[in-house]
């Protein structure tokens, strides 16, 4: 069984080395960094289970580290470590997406079962869900329901069809005979217009929603497609 990689960025050799020992005997791969700037340049070519981080860099802060690290990897759990105990520094670390904080001085056992508790968190939030967030988009398909940008929308049999099609294949352009075939099959009485009916009947109730965002593109001659926006 693969050992779940944690990144250390700490330039305190003395808590680096205490708590690679103890994230080592409890299991985990430990990969570490003195600096902020070399975990950036390790994260455009991958991604670790759970990063731990020292506000105090001296590099680059902390919390700098994280925004960006997350604006790669939006979905990677962080831990903060900090001198500081300002309440005003803990908000700010968990507002910019920080899983959990610890103020020094810790206990390392501390920090190894909070990151136990990060993943295992992580694990049960990855579980199979029936709603799917494709962009902007929920779909709930066993409820024949789709949300908009927050908001359910309601939509027409054909509707819900129709958008469901585009959101399994988003950049995808469909023909208006594909889009016939897979939406209304052989319902004899359709015919190509129908699409482009439906098509505008969808754009008026995503406006509705959100009128800055237009996710449907006509392409001239070819079909449609959805964009995720």
């Amino acid at each position: 069984m693969q050992q779940p990689l944690i990144w250390l960025v700490e330039d305190e050799i003395s808590i680096a080395e205490t708590l690679i020992y103890m994230l080592s005997q409890e299991g985990f791969a430990v990969k570490a960094f003195e600096r902020g700037l070399p975990a950036l340049d390790e994260a455009r070519r991958q991604a670790p289970a759970l990063a731990i981080l020292d506000v105090g860099l001296p590099d680059i802060s902390g919390f700098e580290l994280c925004r960006q690290l997350l604006a790669q990897h939006p979905s990677l759990p962080v831990l903060f470590l900090t001198a500081r105990s300002d309440e005003v520094d803990k908000l700010l670390g968990l507002e910019m997406g920080a899983d959990d904080y610890v103020a020094k001085p810790f206990s390392p056992r501390e920090v190894c079962a909070r990151v136990r508790t990060i993943l295992r968190r992580m694990q049960k939030s990855a579980l199979p869900s029936d709603i799917v967030r494709i962009g902007q988009f929920e779909l709930n398909e066993p409820a024949a329901q789709i949300s908009w940008c927050g908001e359910p929308l309601l939509l027409t049999r054909y509707e819900f069809l129709l958008l469901k099609t585009l959101l399994h294949a988003p950049g995808r352009v469909f023909s208006r005979q594909q889009l016939m075939d897979k939406v209304w099959g052989e319902d004899g009485d359709s015919f190509d217009r129908t699409v482009d009916t439906h098509i505008k009947t969808l754009r008026a109730k995503l406006r509705v929603v959100n009128a800055d965002l237009s996710p449907i593109s006509t392409h001239r001659g070819m079909g449609y497609s959805l964009g995720l926006v």
